[in-house]
């Protein structure tokens, strides 16, 4: 997955296509409603060099597997209501983010495997909530760490009772870090486990194993080897009961992205990712649908990944991941859409009216994550609506996900200005890690501007009244629109990365707390404040020194 950019043919350093054929650490097999990855990481085969993934640790390559793996259940086998992980290795589930990896890595790097990390556990929540797919996490072995983040982003947890096997989150004391990808989150507001207990979980590196790890509410059953494969597989069954996913629908096959990669960005269908690092910007272009799209199942099914809103919404996906994975000093995306404004509408109202069908719920899931993850990317993000746009409905996501948003206005030849235009699904199909539309979160759930705008719903808006309703930053005349828009952009790569993520992550969430928001801030505030400090990175750091045989020197200050 790693290569060298040697030339423009290159592919970029991280890819996160893959393929089953190509997996290296996960086995993946089905039965009926029940999927089971197992865990069987290969030691020699880390996405960079100058590490081994011993006792099941992982890096990004494992990721991008897991990850991977969950989309095709998602959309190859609609017939599978439970996923149980679990270990093909004996006596050990997963022992986390490899250390040595971490040691060795970029704090840049540290901070995006985390962030992707963590979205993909988000999307087995997501699936959780919304599509019917429940998790089960078999823990037959010692789950530490990240090992035991990946189990806290299930369902369920079930730990072998062998009287060895124990679940840990052992980065403070052993690593002078945190668990850094939502473990003390889910811990207190997922698990509710008490916060004296938890202090004590947290600050113990041989974790908590037994009757004990239940009665704390780390995992939810406890049971003996003999019974365990049975017990994980009776439960497993119980949980695809509850699901409302189809039993015999024919899945739709995830063939591989026609993407083309060059010195110049990321080249899709749909999608155009055009980048340009003397002014570390990139232009990420949407397009709409070149031809009516179906309005019936039986022709979406037909028309499967070739659907232009599944097509579209994996293209969008990647490049988010290829961008901020390759391209770090690039620190501001120009968000554009062109195309028919009407072919978006039609696909929308397909959306709203099928969006019980369980490939037109995957696919809005899609969606819906993929917006997510442009709103918790670490760049600045400005949309450009401009004569030939299309920003409407789903599309209109990215101008409402975005910092700023400005309109040009044609007062002399109106009828060539750009519109926009609201759909229903505006209105809470696509919520944000904090659970609320961008709607919602723009006006502060204030009922008086989110009503005049449902009221605007299908009317196609010129910048004007666009501008009144409070969807767009500015109009602005084709006069000053290259200058005010060269200056905004300017000024903008002028100041202080570090500055902007902070300031940009708490102005784009500002009205509720989840815990995903939770989660994500934490991230980028305690754990890229630790990840930088001497006594985790520093020549006698925690992370430094561990498997050194010498022990970490920490700076005693509390700050």
């Amino acid at each position: 997955m790693e290569t060298a950019a040697a030339d423009a043919n290159t592919p970029p350093n991280v890819d996160y296509q893959t393929h089953p054929d190509r997996y290296k650490h996960y086995n993946v097999s089905y039965n009926g409603p029940v999927a089971t990855l197992k865990i069987d990481i290969d030691e020699d085969a880390g996405i960079r060099p100058g590490y081994k993934l011993k006792l099941n640790s992982y890096d990004l390559g494992v990721d991008i597997e897991l990850y991977d793996a969950i989309q095709r259940i998602r959309f190859e086998h609609p017939e599978v209501r439970t996923v149980v992980l679990t270990s093909a290795k004996d006596r050990i589930f997963c022992s986390g983010a490899n250390i040595f990896m971490l040691g060795k890595s970029s704090h840049a790097w540290k901070v995006n495997f985390c962030k992707f990390t963590n979205e993909t556990r988000n999307g087995l929540e997501d699936s959780s909530r919304h599509s019917g797919l429940k998790f089960i996490a078999a823990c037959n072995g010692t789950t530490a760490g990240g090992g035991y983040e990946v189990a806290l982003a299930c369902d369920e947890i079930i730990l072998i009772d062998d009287s060895s096997s124990a679940v840990s989150l052992p980065e403070v004391p052993l690593l002078g870090v945190l668990p850094g990808t939502g473990g003390l989150t889910r811990v207190t507001d997922k698990r509710k486990v008490r916060h004296d207990l938890a202090d004590i979980f947290c600050t113990t590196t041989e974790g908590v194993r037994g009757p004990r790890a239940k009665e704390w509410r780390l995992v939810d059953e406890v049971v003996k080897p003999k019974e365990f494969a049975a017990y994980v597989e009776r439960r497993a069954i119980e949980l695809a009961r509850q699901s409302d996913r189809p039993e015999n629908a024919k899945g739709v096959t995830l063939t591989p992205l026609k993407r083309t990669v060059d010195d110049k960005g990321y080249h899709y269908e749909f999608v155009d990712a055009q980048v340009d690092d003397d002014t570390r910007r990139a232009t990420l272009t949407v397009k709409a649908p070149t031809r009516a799209q179906p309005t019936d199942i039986a022709s979406i099914v037909a028309l499967g990944i070739d659907w232009w809103p599944l097509q579209m919404g994996r293209e969008l996906d990647d490049a988010i991941l290829m961008l901020r994975t390759n391209n770090l000093e690039v620190g501001t995306w120009i968000l554009k859409t062109e195309g028919d404004i009407d072919r978006v509408l039609a696909v929308d109202a397909t959306l709203a009216k099928l969006k019980d069908h369980w490939l037109v719920r995957e696919t809005i899931g899609l969606l819906r994550r993929t917006l997510a993850r442009l709103d918790v990317s670490s760049r600045t993000l400005i949309a450009l609506i401009e004569s030939g746009s299309c920003f409407a409905g789903t599309l209109l996501e990215l101008a409402l996900a975005a910092d700023r948003t400005y309109m040009l206005e044609l007062r002399e030849t109106p009828n060539e200005a750009p519109k926009i235009a609201l759909s229903e699904l505006n209105f809470g199909t696509y919520p944000r890690v904090d659970y609320l539309s961008r709607i919602e979160a723009r006006f502060y759930r204030e009922e008086g501007p989110i009503a005049k705008a449902r009221a605007a719903i299908g009317r196609k808006l010129a910048a004007k009244d666009a501008d009144a309703l409070g969807l767009v930053t500015a109009a602005l005349d084709d006069i000053d629109w290259n200058d005010e828009i060269r200056i905004v952009l300017e000024e903008r790569a002028s100041m202080s990365p570090d500055a902007l993520t902070g300031m940009e992550a708490n102005l784009r969430f500002g009205v509720a707390e989840t815990m995903e928001t939770r989660v994500f801030g934490r991230l980028s505030a305690w754990q890229n404040w630790i990840f930088i400090r001497p006594n985790a990175v520093g020549e006698g750091g925690a992370l430094k020194v561990f498997g050194t045989g010498n022990k970490a020197r920490f700076n005693w200050e509390r700050v």
